[in-house]
């Protein structure tokens, strides 16, 4: 289907936002009539521009405050409507959108609704355009999509018809039984349909709309069904982003278009009207990479965790570091040091040791690229020398590489091949593996990731968790495989300078993380010390074995129960802007010890 986007939606003067959506590939545009009034460009330029970027323009909107008042205000409306006919013309455009009214002087007429409506109609028609009346979730009268099709179908206009919105539909908290009415409008007579999502939130329905809307399978709502609907009434016009929120109208307009066409796409796989490479979820975590100037510090604290440096890459000045199954590169080559400046786009840059890849595991490396590439997110170029390994990376939303790789498995490349095993004293200990990877996201950027990491990488999203920092609220939403092989918290801060405040850790899963704990010190490490009155309240909130909690505040070791099970962490302290964490699950616990977040953060504040 033909995909559209409002320029609402987007940030930037009208000239980027129109190329924005065309570079991020859409067919058309709704005009929002303040962009137009902002721009210098006249109608006719406006419409030649979208002309060559290869966009319609397919809706003009909004018009407000049109029905039911009083007669001299409609003779006002009608003569503000000749002139955005005309307007409307010069654009190139033959749909304008009509809200429900909010005006005082409006009455509940229904009647006289449908009659200022229809001579609205006889207007537009003058001048070759369709009116598509909505209804606004907090209009006066008319507030749901029933009502507003009501006083379509009794004005009986050729020229008249409905606009379907979804936020409007849905955040009255339609249950599918209040969806039936759609199939009574014929598909003909809907003339336009907007989508936007939206977290479930217990708010005044305007504030809700006007600043936290988001693309569709970033909320809450259920647009699949709301659009399933819709398409089985016959309705054959494009599918067309409507989204009002603070955060895109900050972040720059072509990351955001893409973001808002990769929904659009998942929408449609969903539905089953475009097919799309089927995913290839990851089965593990293969390696992480960090990339630092200088390696002492990182191979310092590698060795108090007890890993021991095993291979070197044949080209590169990549060193692999191993522990049972847990693998860590290290990365120091000129190519990688821009990666040690990670910068988050209009962030500030971040020296020292940093997080820049990771190399998941992958049933069919070649299908995930496939997939990574339909959804917007191309492979990216690799310097490679000849006898290099062909693996694949894409580019996560916050710049993080993932490589789509394989690990000893016949017939698929292995990246490990790449490396040359060197002397070394093995391991003490090999029962490390990766748990998780925490993801710092910048803070115009957390609804994109989780996007991203479900339609690219199949991964099943969680509930988003708050979490209190000493500084501000952060929030988090993990990513997951089905069998919980990768995990991905992704966490944001709450403003935009927030962007930097936290680093990412590996999180590394031990079967007995007290032990874990006494070899690290032991080997001259050190363990992020947390405040005594942590211990104090864990008495009294839970029963321990003799001498257990003074194990754990010896060592800072947090402590977490769910209903499946316990969950035990420690930190280390961090290098640039990397830790580790040392974690134990028992009994098939399934969180990340969220509750001991903001603990740990103060401390790591503290320790800086």
């Amino acid at each position: 289907m033909r995909t559209s986007i409002a320029t609402v939606s987007l940030s930037g003067s009208l000239t980027e936002k129109l190329t924005a959506a065309a570079r991020a590939g859409f067919d058309g545009v709704e005009i929002f009539e303040n962009d137009l009034l902002a721009s210098p460009l006249a109608p006719e330029d406006i419409r030649a521009r979208c002309a060559d970027l290869g966009l319609t323009v397919d809706l003009y909107q909004p018009m407000r405050d049109v029905e039911a008042v009083p007669e001299a205000e409609f003779a006002r409306t009608l003569r503000r409507a000749r002139h955005k006919f005309e307007l409307m013309g010069r654009l190139g455009t033959d749909t304008v959108l009509v809200c429900s009214s909010v005006s005082p002087l409006a009455v509940d007429d229904d009647a006289l609704a449908a009659e200022q409506l229809s001579r609205l109609a006889d207007l537009a028609q003058d001048f070759g355009v369709r009116v598509a009346y909505e209804a606004l979730a907090w209009g006066r009268h008319v507030s749901t999509y029933d009502h507003a099709w009501r006083i379509v179908d009794t004005a009986g206009h050729p020229a008249l018809g409905t606009c379907l919105d979804s936020f409007h539909i849905l955040s009255r908290g339609s249950e599918p039984r209040d969806l039936k009415g759609i199939a009574d409008i014929p598909g003909e007579k809907i003339y336009f349909l907007q989508l936007a999502d939206a977290p479930l939130l217990g708010m005044d329905v305007l504030q809700w709309s006007r600043h936290h809307r988001c693309f569709p399978g970033q909320g809450g709502f259920n647009v699949v069904d709301l659009v399933r609907r819709v398409l089985h009434t016959g309705y054959d016009g494009p599918l067309s982003l409507e989204v009002f929120n603070d955060v895109f109208r900050q972040a720059e307009a072509g990351p955001t278009a893409v973001d808002a066409r990769r929904s659009l796409l998942m929408l449609q796989e969903e539905l089953g009207i475009a097919t799309l490479p089927a995913p290839a979820a990851p089965t593990g975590i293969a390696f992480t990479e960090l990339v630092t100037p200088d390696a002492e510090p990182v191979g310092a604290l590698l060795g108090t965790l007890g890993f021991a440096r095993t291979a070197r890459h044949r080209g590169k000045p990549v060193e692999l570091w191993e522990q049972g199954e847990a693998r860590i590169l290290v990365n120091t080559g000129p190519a990688a040091l821009p990666h040690s400046r990670l910068r988050s786009r209009g962030g500030t840059p971040i020296d020292g040791t940093t997080l820049a890849a990771i190399g998941l595991e992958s049933p069919d490396p070649a299908a995930a690229a496939r997939r990574a590439e339909a959804l917007l997110a191309p492979v990216l170029p690799r310097r490679r020398a000849a006898e290099d390994a062909p693996l694949d990376a894409v580019a996560a939303p916050d710049g993080t590489e993932l490589f789509l790789c394989a690990t000893n498995r016949p017939g698929l490349p292995d990246w490990r091949a790449d490396f040359e095993d060197v002397p070394h004293t093995p391991a003490p200990s090999g029962d490390l593996r990766v748990d998780h990877v925490a993801l710092t996201q910048p803070w115009h950027q957390f609804d994109e990731a989780v996007l991203f990491h479900r339609g690219v990488l199949g991964l099943d999203p969680q509930e988003s968790v708050d979490v209190a920092d000493p500084y501000g609220l952060l929030r988090s939403r993990a990513v997951t495989s089905a069998d919980g092989a990768v995990r991905f918290p992704l966490t944001v801060g709450a403003a935009p300078g927030d962007d930097t405040a936290h680093a990412r850790h590996i999180a590394l899963a031990t079967a007995d993380v007290v032990a874990a704990a006494r070899r690290l010190t032991a080997a001259g490490g050190s363990l992020l010390p947390i405040p005594a009155n942590y211990y104090d309240d864990l008495a009294a909130r839970f029963e321990f074995d003799d001498g257990e909690l003074e194990t754990y505040r010896e060592l800072g070791i947090l402590y977490d129960r769910d209903a499946h099970g316990v969950f035990r962490h420690c930190y280390t302290r961090t290098v640039g802007r990397v830790f580790f964490e040392l974690v134990q699950r028992d009994g098939g616990y399934r969180g990340y010890g969220a509750a001991n977040a903001p603990v740990r953060l103060a401390a790591q504040r503290t320790a800086r």
